[in-house]
Formats: structure tokens, sequence, C-alpha cells
């Protein structure tokens, strides 16, 4: 490492990989020894500080990979068991698009729920649907956490609004759920085996929590993303709890008055902007990781960020039509030491027993057969960690 003509500290490509790795729990180490435990989880949880939820099964939710790529083959009900039960490790809310973040992380995502954006989808249910909020406040008041379709069988409501996003077909009580979540009034007191939030208010399932200034909150987001990510541009930073460019400038800024931030020369990649480097950053020399990841995992989500560390071009494909699909369905790709070196579509056959492996892409160089063998392994891991008794590739 030595200083560049910019004057900047250069960080080399495959160094600042390692970096990124690191401080996304890749390093050696950080899984810890023997059978994964609720510790070993919370450490998961302490340092990625979100999951992003998302409803389709073929493989598994996928709140659930993230934890499994960095510990391997522990206990589900684990993740459940923090969501779901008092005193909560982890509660949904919009963070990074739907998510699970810690208890302390709440707060600093209040100040949107009252953003003019919101208060106009309030105003526009209330508009067409008079008292709905209020008699939806009151059962919630009441009862037991309940499901959408629990509360209109409550209500006795069986009005259906148009289709509307994701292709769902939301009754007016569950348009109102979403509302008051959108604004904090109400939040998932766990999911039902169908993937079904079971609502509550918010102040049932969460301790009393305190009111943050919205400037402190953002600048505090900036620094726990800026944590999370190791190194990236103020759009990875930003991008990590799905924050603006202009609410993340100052706190970026502020970091780097502070030396919290430092920014570096790491050439080759293709960053949009300058890049910074957490100054407690761990900066490993070898990352042994064999992983695969989940489309939504925080090492891939953000494009810029994979292909400047990785030269990794990642699409999700899910919503392209199949004749369109490069790469497949549900694509995990395939982390080994500290690259990105395959793309695998995966299904958990779940009847037959079988995780089926319908098309594994590699990338340029990367397909030896040490790589080949490395992801045979993984996939019989994944397969077992799956309950599938078999791969079928």
């Amino acid at each position: 490492m030595g200083g560049s003509s910019l004057g900047l500290v250069r960080i080399s490509r495959e160094a600042a990989r390692r970096i990124a790795l690191a401080a996304q729990g890749f390093e050696s180490g950080f899984a810890g020894s023997g059978e994964p435990t609720m510790r070993h989880v919370q450490k998961v949880i302490d340092r990625l500080r979100l999951l992003q939820i998302d409803s389709v099964n073929v493989v598994t939710r996928s709140q659930y990979l993230p934890v499994y790529s960095r510990l391997g083959a522990y206990d589900p009900a684990l993740l459940d068991r923090a969501r779901d039960r008092s005193p909560r490790r982890l509660v949904e809310t919009w963070a990074h698009e739907a998510s699970l973040v810690p208890p302390d992380v709440w707060p600093l995502l209040r100040y949107r729920h009252t953003s003019a954006r919101n208060l106009a989808r309030v105003a526009s249910f209330e508009a067409r649907h008079p008292g709905m909020l209020d008699r939806i406040r009151g059962e919630l008041a009441t009862q037991p956490p309940l499901t959408a379709r629990e509360l209109e069988a409550q209500l006795e409501h069986d009005q259906i609004v148009e289709k509307t996003h994701w292709g769902w077909n939301w009754s007016a009580v569950k348009e109102g759920l979403e509302t008051l979540f959108r604004i904090g009034e109400v939040t998932s007191a766990g999911r039902t085996q169908q993937f079904e939030r079971r609502y509550a208010l918010t102040k049932a399932v969460l301790p009393e929590l305190p009111d943050i200034d919205p400037d402190d909150a953002i600048a505090e987001l900036v620094r726990q993303s800026a944590r999370a990510v190791g190194i990236g541009s103020v759009r990875c930073i930003r991008d990590y709890f799905r924050l603006s460019t202009a609410e993340a400038a100052p706190g970026v800024e502020e970091m780097l008055r502070s030396g919290e931030l430092l920014e570096v020369d790491v050439p080759g990649g293709h960053w949009q902007g300058p890049v910074y480097v957490h100054a407690e950053a761990r900066r490993p020399r070898r990352i042994d990781a064999r992983a695969l990841l989940s489309p939504f995992d925080p090492v891939v989500w953000q494009r810029e960020r994979a292909r400047a560390l990785f030269d990794f071009r990642y699409r999700i494909e899910i919503y392209t039509p199949k004749e369109k699909r490069v790469h497949g369905y549900y694509v995990l790709p395939f982390l080994l030491g500290d690259r990105l070196v395959a793309r695998c579509d995966l299904k958990a056959d779940r009847i037959a027993g079988t995780l089926l492996v319908h098309q594994v892409t590699w990338e340029p160089g990367a397909h030896t057969q040490g790589s080949d063998d490395a992801l045979d392994a993984e996939l019989a891991t994944f397969a077992g960690w799956l309950g599938l008794a078999t791969v079928t590739r």
C-alpha cells in the first residue's frame, strides 16, 4: 500500500474486496466453532444492522440466507425467535426495502414515518375509507396480533380494491394496515407459516423508544451504514438504509472531518465518485469464504458496488420474463475466497427432497476443478440445511 499521485492512500482492488467482506462478517473466525447459537445470530444482526425481506420462497425466504452465508448451517428458528419473541432482537420496518432491523435502529427511521409522501398516503386512504384507520387501531388495541385476513373477519369486511403493487389484491383492511405500517403506528409481531404479517400496534411490540432529532438520526444511519459497508462511495453508504444523497452527504462529510472515514484511491474499479474506507475497518490479508448469497444480500444488492469490487454485473431476474432471462429465475451468487465466481439458479423441490440446480454460470476464468469441487461441497451443505436429501445438478 502506498500513496497515489492524488496524494491519497492507495488500496488495491483485492484489498478493498477483503475489507468489504470482513465488514460484512466473512472474515476468518467470525462464525466461531461448533453449532451456531443465538449469540452467533446476534453477531450477524449487530454486523449487518438489517436483513432484507422478500416473499419469494423458491429456495427459502430471503432473510434467512445472509445468516446462513455467514454462519453456515444454523437453525432458522433462531431468527424467527429473534423476530417473534420479547424482548425482540429484530423488528420489521421499511429500511432497505422491507427489512428486519434491531430495535435500536427503528427510532432512527422514525423521521420517515411523517414524510410528506406518507402523510399524503394517509390522507388518500382516509378520504376513500372514512373511519377505517380508527376501526383498525381500535381492534389492534384490544386483540392479540392479527393477520389481515383475521382482522377482515373481525371487521366483517370484504371490499377488494384494485389490483396493485406486485400483483396482490388488497382489501381495504390490508391497505389500511399497510398505511399504518408505513407511518410506524403498526408493525409486525411476527409472520405466520404462510408468511403473513401478524399486525400489532408498535407500542405493544417494542418498548418505549426515544424520539431522535431527524438530523441526528440520519447522521447515525450514515455511521452504521459506513461501518457495515467498510469501503465504498457515498452511493454505497446511502443505499444501505435507502438514504438520499442530500440526506447522506452531511453525515459523510462529518465522518471525514472526524477521521471516522478516510478517502482512498482504489484503482481499477467503476466507482461513481470518491471512495471512502471506515477508519476502524478490518483489513485482513485473506478471506476464506465459501458461501451462496441471497439475491438480496448487502454484498450484491448495490450494482455499482458489486461491479467495482468484484467486476460482477448482477441483475435480479425474478421479475424478468422467462424468455429474457440470462442466468435464471432465482440466482444465488457463489462467493469463494474473496471473489464472486459463479451464479447458481436454484430451486428447493421439497416434495422430491432435492435441491435442483437449473443452471450454473461461471465468471470468466473462475471455473476450475477446485472451484467446481467447492461449489459441489457448498451445494451439499446448503441442501442439508434446507432439509433436502440430495442435489440434482
